[in-house]
């Protein structure tokens, strides 16, 4: 599982060295201030919305956790992955949020004294591969209140966005990809289990994480 030792080692960064278009450490720290300078005039504290494995793995001091609805954006498996969870053999797909819906997950409010530390540590892990849009995005609360966050979205311009991520094509893939970080199929289900646990649902990962524990016998089988 990935720790924060990875991170502040560079052993994470380590990782996708390989790949041609690796984002640097000035480029991530770039779209990090540019960020922040872009935050809404009237919000206040800082808060990171978590749809996939910062609900389960935040790595992150924060002083409040949440449950929350993001209006507007919805999960979807739509970037293409060869590294990670997936291999150029079999790629896999990763998580990120496609433009239409809501989703439920689960909103962080980093701590204030350690606020510069913990948001570089989140932009390392979210921005190395330049694959997600920072965005502010807003959210509801489970006490009602109403509040921006920053979200990671899909960005659609790059060359690992997939169109297609009905549950039909994403499934086989999840099911049989695997890399450094371990299974993708690991991921879908820790993700499915986290939302259980918060008593979340999201149809589109109940019917891929049904469809993925149905194939990978069958995956296994064949390897």
């Amino acid at each position: 599982m990935l720790t924060r030792q990875a991170i502040d080692s560079g052993e994470y960064l380590d990782h996708f060295e390989s790949l041609p278009n690796l984002w640097s450490t000035d480029r991530i720290e770039r779209s990090l201030a540019e960020t922040m300078n872009a935050k809404p005039a009237q919000t206040g504290d800082v808060w990171i919305f978590a749809y996939g494995s910062l609900m389960w793995n935040p790595m992150v001091h924060f002083d409040q956790r949440a449950i929350a609805t993001l209006h507007g954006w919805h999960r979807s498996f739509c970037l293409r992955m060869e590294i990670g969870r997936g291999s150029p053999e079999m790629p896999g797909r990763m998580l990120a949020l496609e433009a239409g819906g809501h989703a439920d997950g689960v909103a962080l409010k980093l701590a204030s004294a350690m606020l510069a530390e913990e948001l570089r540590l989140v932009w390392i892990r979210e921005m190395v591969l330049g694959s997600y849009r920072p965005m502010w995005v807003p959210v509801t609360l489970a006490d009602g209140a109403n509040t921006h966050a920053i979200a990671f979205v899909a960005d659609t311009g790059v060359e690992q966005f997939a169109i297609d991520s009905s549950v039909s094509t994403v499934a086989p893939l999840i099911a049989s990809a695997a890399g450094r970080f371990g299974s993708n199929a690991d991921y879908l289900l820790k993700l499915h289990a986290a939302l259980h646990d918060c008593r979340l649902h999201d149809p589109y990962i109940d019917a891929l994480a049904g469809e993925v524990q149905r194939l990978l016998p069958c995956c296994s089988s064949s390897k």
